[in-house]
């Protein structure tokens, strides 16, 4: 007896052909765009190094390598790294000593503008030979967004709700916090877009050194009559502030943003971003 053959056989297999096709395609063309027509080698695209603050949580780690895996896979022909600030490997300073004397553009992994991006990213770059730059962090910005309303949907979060439900629903968007005025504007800021896409009031509050807490945003909007409430995981990838703050959600607590498509295109945003600008953090001129 032979096996029946089904069309869907076939489709399935012309589908995941095609994808290696266009994928081969897509690395040959960026390999042919190295070199210039007199066959001399162009020099290629500087190096994209995803900084992460680092944690002691093992899913941190895999996590971003995971959105690393992503971002090469948007763009194959950019050689893509990862440094970690603290509490994991490879480090920031280490990854840079590896790129030598290379251009790289460093994307922190941080969620709005801090002490972290201000002070701590440029000085470890600057006692590296690398040439840097430093991008904005991810926060605030609309693929941010999309990745928080995604993740509270796949929480449980309902799109579509009458208006009953709907005035009693509410949002605390926890985020790490920082004592840094800008931070709490950024972290403003991307609440608010929050609130706009979903309909409900958003309210931030923070896993340290900023107020108010998640306890006490929540009791806030119970007083206004906002008992149906969830958290909005503002984290980049799991920790200890993340899963604390999930802890105290009354109703639902979305996963931190990971790997989600939207955060892979926005990292290149700012790596794009980034080199539209002329800032260049030499090493010569960290004493400067």
């Amino acid at each position: 007896m032979t096996a029946s053959h089904h069309p869907h056989d076939d489709s399935t297999t012309l589908d995941s052909t095609a994808h290696l096709m266009n994928r081969i395609s897509s690395q040959l063309a960026d390999q042919l765009s190295l070199v210039s027509l007199d066959g001399s080698r162009r020099p290629g695209p500087p190096a994209l190094v995803l900084v992460a603050h680092g944690s002691r949580d093992p899913r941190a780690l895999s996590t971003v390598r995971a959105l690393m895996e992503r971002v090469r896979e948007l763009r194959p022909g950019l050689p893509v790294h990862l440094g970690h600030i603290e509490l994991n490997e490879p480090s920031l300073p280490d990854t840079l000593t590896a790129l030598g004397t290379t251009d790289a553009v460093l994307v922190p992994l941080l969620l709005a503008r801090g002490y972290h991006v201000k002070r701590d990213i440029p000085e470890l770059a600057a006692d590296t030979p690398a040439r840097t730059r430093v991008a904005p962090p991810l926060g605030p910005h609309p693929l941010l967004v999309e990745t928080l309303y995604d993740r509270l949907v796949e929480a449980g979060w309902r799109t579509r709700t009458d208006d009953r439900t709907r005035r009693g629903s509410a949002v605390v968007l926890a985020a790490a916090g920082s004592r840094d005025p800008d931070s709490k504007v950024d972290t403003n800021h991307t609440a608010q877009l929050l609130a706009d896409r979903l309909g409900v009031p958003v309210i931030p509050a923070y896993a340290s050194a900023a107020t108010p807490t998640v306890q006490a945003a929540v009791r806030a909007l119970a007083a206004r009559g906002r008992h149906r409430v969830a958290v909005a995981s503002c984290f980049t990838a799991p920790g200890r502030f993340a899963t604390q703050c999930a802890e105290q959600a009354p109703w639902i607590a979305s996963a931190p943003l990971g790997a989600h498509p939207a955060m892979a295109r926005l990292v290149l945003h700012r790596y794009d971003q980034a080199l539209a600008t002329t800032e260049v953090t030499a090493p010569e001129l960290a004493t400067a």
